[in-house]
């Protein structure tokens, strides 16, 4: 549309200039062109309703100026075609008509669109500098419509003319002063010059009186070309960058000096030819201080201008870095992922499903490769998690090496897509300081239900991780309510357990250990029992486990580790011949990694008066193997002169370096290599070379789990030197041992 109009136009000028000295034919040119002119503001405002509600009233208002623009030069087109004679650039009667009815419909329009203003003060202030121009345009159009420049200028001319300097004064001053235009300044000022041309060509002499040039039909014509493009400018600025929206105003706005000036300008034109030099000086005076305040006020509006922009800065300053803190609030540092901050938030707000994902073999990698390739590592997971999820799914570390993703809307089997990926993912090989590692990862997954929170969303998936680890690692599990049920019988447990030491409710029981050449009772096992109040005996597999996950253990071995002292010390005092029984006790990873823990144990020997050498520590390969801690530990009681066995040996991940490393002085075969050695060859196998290590390396040889004669013959043939099981004696009583000891052997001295 924009190109038809200028087509139209340049048309119109070839025609001006073609038709020069021929006023007739320039003048039908002049109106039959601004007809479609005219149509076009129509047609652009009308379209203009569509884009927004809020000022749909201002471009219906305008649309209906354009239509009646559009009936008025279409009837003064028709009469100066076919009354050559009548043809005039001022228009007839019926013209003027709907001229005044669209510039009426157009003062509306300004009235009618929204100010943007909220405040009092805002309002008054756009009212003084709106008044100041009105009584500007008021003052210009009153004094060149009672005293025109040109004789030829009539007063309803004058009056007309003067009113559309008004029209465009007051929508000037709209568009300039209010926040929230009805649209967009480069749209808008071509419509608010519109009148203004018009006006200023009416009053400018000589040609412009006589309408007798091609340039006075150019500018004649110009202000129909700029009012039609505004509509047209508009629609195509708020379908490439928005509404007009709100504009940033300056602090202080240049129309009242304009309009001050414009006032003395008009002032000087119609002082009298006669005036006298008083008059004039006078008049000079007050124009010279005028301006030379307004000066000095705008340069005092520039300093604070400048001011302003700094302060602007500052805040703009202090604004990025309230925006950056609260990123870092929300960010973890190390990934890039969100933190658990603010997963905790989105969660809050959020159906869905959450996997919480914990690296299987992270501490393996952070102790063996160091800290730089652990947090390497981290950087490479959270990659491949993102890489793993969809648009709009939330990845967040929570700390450690422990993940979590929140999947808005997805239901399990969604989810256990998204799982599959990401332990496929993960599984595929990377390289850390030239090393090739594989990274493995278990995955909890829990869907929110009606009624249930976000920490019981997490919580629940925490549980389906952990049920994960158990299965194997590497795998994913889903939350189910057994999982609940299962955790909260074991938190109710681990409850129990923390009172159980105090309440007395735990026992020891003591296992034969026997010399396999002449099956003499050498020493026994403390084995702990928990007699419940409620529950009855509850085994050591379902509590043990527990004890050392919540840390209960250290509790409940020192007090075993005390009672098994004070009961030993108490059979040598009972037996003087069973000087030499030694009792084996167990003692769990956490125990020894508990500082102080080597001087309890030398606190019981001694408050029991039982000898070091009739004390054998018993633990698992696990508890000592790759920690430095627990090594340290060992070292320490094989220097109080205690014994050390290697509990369950051949069923960890063995190293035959900590062999060489731990000063144990007994190994003890698992009973899992015993139960089946009679008719497996592997089991014999096994068997076989844990004898021959322990014999090779000066340790004593013990085998858990003999139950029949034809076991016993057969580890007795393999080199071992002790036994341990049901065919020697099932777990007794404290007050039953002495009398075992005394049978097995006064027996066996017969």
């Amino acid at each position: 549309m924009l190109l038809a109009l200028f087509a139209v136009t340049v048309a119109g000028f070839l025609l001006f200039g073609i038709f020069q000295g021929d006023r007739t034919r320039q003048i039908q040119v002049l109106w039959v062109a601004q007809v479609p002119m005219d149509a076009a503001l129509a047609y652009g405002a009308w379209r203009l309703r569509a884009l927004g509600a809020l000022y749909r009233r201002f471009w219906s208002a305008i649309a209906f100026a354009g239509c009646s623009f559009t009936a008025g030069d279409s009837f003064q087109a028709l009469s100066s075609l076919l009354a050559p004679e009548r043809a005039s650039t001022s228009g007839g009667t019926v013209q003027s008509a709907f001229f005044t009815i669209g510039m009426f419909s157009n003062v509306m329009a300004c009235m009618l669109f929204p100010q943007g203003l909220k405040t009092a003060r805002e309002k008054l202030v756009f009212w003084l500098d709106a008044t100041t121009v009105l009584v500007a345009g008021g003052v210009t159009a009153w004094c060149f419509a009672v005293n025109p420049v040109d004789a030829q200028l009539d007063r309803v001319t004058a009056s007309i003319t003067a009113a559309l300097v008004v029209v465009g004064g007051f929508s000037a001053t709209k568009v300039a002063l209010v926040p929230r235009p009805p649209m967009a300044r480069i749209a808008a000022w071509p419509m608010v010059a519109a009148p203004v041309v018009q006006g200023l060509a009416a009053f400018l002499p000589g040609p412009f009186q006589r309408h007798d040039h091609y340039y006075v039909f150019m500018v004649l014509l110009l202000p129909s070309l700029l009012i039609a493009i505004g509509p047209r400018i508009q629609e195509v600025t708020a379908r490439i960058g928005g509404a007009a929206g709100s504009v940033r105003r300056r602090p202080y706005s240049l129309l009242p000096y304009g309009m001050s000036a414009l006032t003395f300008v008009v002032f000087i034109l119609v002082l009298p030819g006669d005036a006298s030099t008083r008059l004039w000086g006078a008049t000079a005076g007050v124009v010279v201080i005028t301006a030379l305040v307004a000066g000095r006020q705008l340069i005092a509006f520039q300093d604070n201008v400048r001011l302003v922009g700094r302060l602007d800065v500052a805040v703009e300053r202090l604004v990025d870095q309230e925006t950056l803190l609260r990123e870092q609030a929300s960010t973890d540092g190390l990934t890039g992922l969100a933190n658990r901050s603010r997963f905790n938030q989105e969660l809050a707000g959020t159906t869905g499903t959450v996997l919480l994902i914990d690296l299987d073999d992270f501490k393996t990698v952070n102790d063996t490769m160091g800290h730089a390739a652990g947090d390497a590592l981290l950087v490479e997971v959270a990659g491949r998690l993102c890489a793993a999820v969809r648009d709009g799914d939330l990845v967040a570390r929570l700390g450690g090496d422990e993940f979590t993703v929140l999947l808005p809307d997805c239901d399990s089997a969604g989810a256990g897509r998204v799982a599959e990926d990401i332990l496929r993912r993960l599984a595929e090989p990377l390289t850390l300081d030239g090393r090739i590692i594989t990274t493995r990862a278990s995955i909890g997954v829990a869907g929110s239900r009606p009624g249930e929170g976000a920490s019981t969303l997490l919580g629940n998936a925490d549980i389906a991780m952990y049920e994960a680890k158990r299965r194997g690692r590497s795998t994913w599990v889903i939350y189910s309510d057994e999982m609940g049920a299962k955790i909260s019988a074991e938190a109710q447990l681990v409850r129990e357990l923390g009172a159980a030491v105090e309440a007395g409710q735990f026992t020891l029981v003591y296992q034969p250990i026997v010399r396999l050449d002449d099956q003499r009772m050498t020493g026994v096992e403390a084995l702990i029992r928990w007699n419940h109040p409620t529950r009855g005996v509850v085994s050591p597999v379902d509590f043990i486990p527990l004890a050392e996950r919540s840390g209960h253990i250290v509790a409940i071995g020192g007090w075993a580790l005390r009672e098994a002292c004070r009961q030993a010390a108490h059979w040598r005092s009972a037996f003087p011949a069973a000087e030499d029984l030694t009792v084996n006790v167990n003692v769990a990873g956490p125990q020894l990694r508990t500082a102080g823990f080597v001087d309890e144990v030398a606190a019981a020997l001694r408050d029991s008066g039982l000898p070091a050498s009739c004390l054998s520590i018993e633990v698992t390969e696990t508890a000592v193997l790759d920690d430095e801690e627990s090594a340290e530990a060992m070292l320490r009681l094989r220097g109080l002169g205690i014994r050390l066995a290697l509990d369950d040996f051949g069923t960890a991940a063995s190293s035959l370096g900590l062999l060489l490393t731990v000063p144990v002085t007994t190994l003890k075969l698992d009973r899992s290599f015993v139960e089946s050695i009679t008719t497996v060859g592997r089991q014999a196998a096994v068997a076989t070379a844990v004898s021959q290590m322990a014999t090779a390396l000066d340790f004593s040889s013990v085998a858990e789990g003999i139950e029949t004669d034809e076991q016993r013959v057969l580890i007795q043939s393999l080199g071992y030197q002790y036994g341990q099981g049901y065919l020697f004696g099932r777990p007794l009583p404290p007050d039953e041992v002495g009398d075992r000891w005394a049978e097995m052997n006064t027996v066996r001295t017969d």
